[in-house]
């Protein structure tokens, strides 16, 4: 027995079906693209206006991937969770607040000739996480570094809590929570005699709330001193990174930088203005590219797997990454 369905589908059905089939053939190829990305992504819309906004968005940032990957670069670019984002709302992210560039305490290394570093392999960097849409980039930046040194000192790699930095380190720290912050600064907080609570513990939920530190919940880790590593030094920087992974500053407001997908990015792909926390986990060679691995806290989703190689230099390094790398010690 054949059954004949096209008997049971009324009208409308198949007026709906026809409809949905030309629009989607109506569709030019970076439309088609967008869909498929926003299922991907499970994006949303508030609005048909927010849609085209945001289509547009994506059709301008796919013109920037084609037209760079087809170019002689050290890296490519590609389409993650930012590309169909505004500037302004990019610029949000971006949370180093620096508001003066004059060193602190400068330590001094000795010099290392290990050519290759990295601290991922070597169990000391904990997964990649994500900020989301606040500005905490250095809060993630702190605790890396400290989770970082913690492990190194004793062989235990603990995940510490970005929120308990956002809602506990605040003004009277110097730090803004979503609105931006300072590595420094969170080391000062922790320095005071505050425990690195758990992110299990203290979840990280993006919005910053009342203070919710528990003393007796928390660690018995906390920052027993800092330092800045010499600035635009890379045999220095070098030095430190042999040790443990580093607090750093970027530029990451350009294209370049939010739509990278792997390789070494060089040059003048970005500036030095520093407006992004991240951390350095380590430094290779790739092509006869000196690079310094950097781990960022946008998602895997991101980059190479949440990393991006930024080329070193013997000055500021790309995106400034040498201008401003910092040093933690755990109790």
């Amino acid at each position: 027995l054949i059954r004949d369905w096209s008997s049971d589908v009324c009208s409308s059905d198949l007026f709906a079906f026809a409809t949905l089939a030309a629009a989607v053939t109506a569709l030019n190829n970076t439309e088609f693209e967008y869909m498929q990305y926003v299922a991907k992504f499970n994006k949303q819309a508030n609005s048909v206006d927010e849609f085209a906004a945001r289509l547009g968005n994506f059709a301008s940032n796919e013109a920037y991937i084609v037209e760079t990957n087809a170019q002689n670069n050290t890296w490519t670019v590609g389409h993650n969770q930012f590309s169909d984002w505004s500037y302004a709302e990019y610029k949000a992210i971006l949370g180093y607040a620096r508001g003066e560039m004059e060193t602190k305490n400068i330590k001094i290394f000795e010099e290392t000739n290990e050519e290759t570093v990295n601290w991922v392999t070597k169990g000391a960097v904990t997964a990649v996480k994500d900020q989301g849409q606040c500005g905490s980039c250095w809060a993630f930046s702190s605790t890396g570094s400290i989770e970082g040194a913690h492990q190194i000192a004793t062989g235990e790699l603990l995940s510490f809590s970005e929120q308990q930095l956002v809602d506990c380190a605040y003004v009277r720290w110097g730090n803004y929570g979503c609105s931006g912050g300072l590595q420094t600064n969170a080391y000062k907080y922790y320095e005071a005699g505050n425990k690195a609570e758990l992110e299990s513990v203290y979840g990280y939920n993006g919005v910053r709330g009342s203070c919710q530190y528990d003393s007796a919940s928390a660690t018995a880790v906390t920052v027993s001193d800092y330092a800045d590593v010499t600035p635009n030094n890379p045999t220095q920087m070098k030095a430190a990174a042999a040790q443990q992974p580093l607090a750093v500053a970027i530029e990451a407001d350009k294209r370049a930088f939010q739509l990278y997908k792997g390789g070494v990015l060089t040059g003048d792909a970005c500036g030095t203005t520093l407006d992004h926390a991240v951390l350095v986990v380590g430094y290779g060679n790739d092509a006869g590219q000196d690079y310094w691995l950097v781990k960022n806290s946008w998602a895997t989703t991101w980059g190479d797997a949440g990393y991006i190689k930024l080329a070193m230099d013997s000055t500021t390094g790309t995106c400034g990454v040498q201008m401003d790398p910092q040093t933690v010690s755990t109790n």
